[in-house]
């Protein structure tokens, strides 16, 4: 069998356990997709896989419901090299200014693999948002956002992010996102650089 295809059906399984492991909170086994030194990315947190591990056992014992769907994904592999990029869904519940919401962004993750002693393994993972939106759980609820607060963030993920600044969590107001900017151009580099 061709040894691309190959490596791209391994770093497509290890995308589908991070969802699976992570929504789960099955964190041993979430460990094993990432080498030692791999940075997790998203809108509330920047810095070692294992602070995102962190971050999301702590948030779950106060209330913290965070869900991810896959979609499709595009994977290139160069040697001990890989990039891939997948879309899929932030599923987010939460009280939002006394409402019970559901916050839903469609958005994409560009990974940066590499093959280490044979094994692939995950050595960054950054998220780039698309869009969002915010949908009352009780159809019969309607609820009144800060608007100020709201338009601090772009609008690809500004629902999502002003859910999870009320949370608590210090949320990046220039995320990589859809409209493109500097941020989105430098996380497209650092993956075609990956590759070189």
């Amino acid at each position: 069998m061709d040894q691309n295809f190959i490596d791209t059906m391994q770093i497509r399984d290890l995308i589908e356990r991070w969802a699976v492991y992570r929504d789960a909170l099955l964190w041993d086994e979430f460990r094993t997709i990432w080498h030692p030194d791999g940075i997790m990315t998203a809108t509330w947190t920047e810095g070692p896989f294992e602070d995102f591990i962190k971050m999301n056992s702590e948030g779950v014992k106060k209330g913290l419901n965070i869900l991810h769907i896959l979609g499709g994904s595009a994977i290139d592999v160069h040697h001990d090299r890989a990039k891939s990029m997948t879309k899929f869904m932030i599923l987010q519940r939460a009280a939002v200014e006394g409402v019970l919401c559901d916050v839903t962004c469609i958005a994409r993750h560009l990974d940066l693999w590499e093959r280490r002693d044979g094994k692939w393994g995950l050595c960054y993972r950054g998220t780039i948002a698309d869009k969002d939106r915010i949908d009352p759980i009780d159809n019969t609820e309607t609820v009144v956002l800060d608007k100020s607060l709201l338009e601090q963030f772009p609008i690809e993920y500004r629902h999502l992010a002003y859910l999870q600044t009320k949370a608590g969590y210090n949320v990046d107001k220039d995320c990589p996102r859809l409209s493109g900017g500097a941020t989105l151009d430098a996380l497209y580099k650092k993956g075609e650089d990956w590759l070189i």
